[in-house]
Order: structure tokens, then sequence, then C-alpha cells
């Protein structure tokens, strides 16, 4: 007979560091991103598309990163996450979850900084490279040390911070987590590990509201919100470009609050009420994070992200 665990009252759930990345590339229709759809299974928005990523583990918080870490420092990284250390873990956690969950690697031979990503077009280095993700997802072996047997350097140069999300009290899992951008590697083929995640597809931002809207496509709220600022660009140049330009990231805190006629929704900074509303203690069992949806928006003031940069571009879903 298996058993539940008692929830924490919300006060005392911990809230973990994480970080995400969203993949793009330009396509005949437009800019697509890379998306993973969680296990059916997860206790924790299970079955919503996601980006890759999750939390920042010991590894990643390792002394030695500056060495296999290219065109960023932990100082200038620290600096711009507003932490007085460790900041360039984020960006390590990012990369290694996208290889992890994705099979998709950001780095490139050692001192080449601005060349080519590490091509996965030959079968054999292919095969190799699966071999190096399973051990680092399975705990076998860090990224660091692949990156050094191998003679890479993740480029963390080529990914920029985009914005900063916190899990609102009242859910059963909470994270603080840091959403970054980069261009897909050219020569690699994404994939999903088919245990933490079990699909993987790349769609216009614009097609996965749509189908989101439609009820086909879940998607948690942060996700939404990010999709709808990706969805304003044209090009992959054109995000990162507003993505570099960027100098403050505030966090995002959303609240879970409870309506009047029944059920919950998210209210985001900004929205009318926000300071108001009583905030939900616990969000009762049996209700998904990804089934709450926010009537808002978020103001230039609370975003402090891309988003206040983003151009008026949109294509119509296909």
């Amino acid at each position: 007979m298996s058993t539940t665990a008692p929830r924490l009252p919300a006060e005392q759930v911990p809230v973990r560091d994480a970080a995400t990345v969203m993949l793009l590339r330009d396509a005949p229709d437009g800019l697509e991103v890379f998306m993973l759809r969680r296990n059916l299974n997860s206790d924790f928005v299970g079955g919503a598309y996601v980006f890759p990523g999750g939390g920042v583990d010991d590894h990643d918080r390792h002394a030695d990163l500056d060495e296999i870490c290219q065109g960023r420092t932990d100082a200038a990284a620290s600096a711009q996450l507003g932490l007085e250390a460790g900041g360039l873990a984020y960006w390590v956690a990012a990369v290694r979850e996208c290889f992890e969950e994705a099979g998709l690697l950001l780095a490139r031979p050692a001192g080449r900084r601005g060349g080519d990503l590490v091509s996965f077009d030959d079968p054999v280095v292919a095969e190799r490279f699966d071999r190096h993700r399973r051990a680092v997802d399975t705990g076998q072996r860090r990224l660091v040390e692949v990156c050094l047997d191998e003679g890479l350097q993740l480029a963390v140069d080529t990914i920029h911070y985009f914005s900063h999300w916190i899990t609102p009290l009242g859910s059963p899992r909470r994270y603080d987590t840091r959403f970054f951008v980069a261009r897909a590697p050219e020569a690699q083929v994404g994939l999903h590990d088919d245990r933490e995640v079990i699909a993987n597809l790349w769609i216009r931002p614009t097609d996965a509201l749509a189908r989101h809207h439609a009820g086909a496509f879940e998607l948690i709220f942060p996700t939404v919100r990010t999709l709808e600022v990706l969805e304003r660009f044209a090009t992959v140049a054109a995000v990162l470009e507003a993505a570099a330009a960027v100098e403050s990231v505030p966090a995002i805190l959303p609240r879970i609050v409870a309506e009047p006629a029944g059920g919950f929704r998210i209210a985001l900074p900004g929205d009318p009420g926000y300071d108001d509303d009583t905030p939900v203690s616990s969000l009762p069992s049996g209700v998904p994070m990804n089934t709450l949806i926010g009537t808002g928006h978020l103001d230039a003031d609370a975003a402090g992200t891309v988003v206040t940069a983003a151009p008026t571009h949109r294509r119509e879903p296909s």
C-alpha cells in the first residue's frame, strides 16, 4: 500500500535554486523554441510542456567553473544575478540540464571563443557524447569532467539572462528560477531522456500558445508569459540582442489567490488587488500548478525583463 507524504506548511516549503534555458532557432515560418513534455507521473507539473532546466546542484557550484566556462566569470555572472558569489553555477546548471534532458550541449573547443559549438554530426562522436550524457544524468560524472576530457568549454557567453521567476507560496514545490535564452546548436539533434521528460518538439511560440488556449498543450504560468514575450520577435538574433541589452532583471513572485466563486488563479505584481488579495496558504491536493491561470499582465516596472524591449512582431498560429 503506497502512502503520500504529508505536505509541509506553505511557509516551510524550501525554495530551491533553479535554472532553465530557452533554445531558439530560425525556421522558414518564424522563430521556434525547443520544448519538452514532463513525465505524466511527475509529482510537480506532470504532463506540462517546459523548457529544459532544473535545480542548481552542488556539482554546478564547484570552485573550478571558470576553467571550463568561456566568456563569463563567476564575478560577472554573480553581479548580473545580484549575488555576492556563485552566479556562474546557474549558467552551468542550465547547460547541464539541457544536456541531460535534451542531449544538446552548449559547448565549444577550449580557447575558440566565437567559434562553432561542438558538432555531433559524426555518429561516433554522437554516440560518445550520448554515453557522456547518461553518465552525467545518473551522477556518475560531472559535466566539468566531461568538458576537461573532451577539451571543451561551456559557451556561457552565448547564453543570456532573460527573466527571474519564483514559485508562489502555496505550491507543494518552490523554485527560485533564473531563465536564460540561447541559440540552439546547429550540428546537434534534440532528444528527450524518457525519464523526467517523455517528448520533445520545436514549436513557434504563437502555435504553442494557441494549442494551450485550446486545451491541447499544458503549460505553467511562467512558461505562458515567456512564450508571449518570444512571439513578439521575428528572429533569434533579435531575441538575443534584446536580452543582452537588459541591465536589470528583478524577481517576479506571483501569488496564488482563491476566487470568490471558487477555484484559484495566479496574480502578478502590478495586477489590481495583488497587494490586497490574501494568498492561498497551501494549494489543495489534486489541484496541479499547470491548471492555474492568470488574468493580469506584467507592467513595465514589474517585468524588468526582455518583455520591455520586445518589438510588436507577431505571426498568426498555423
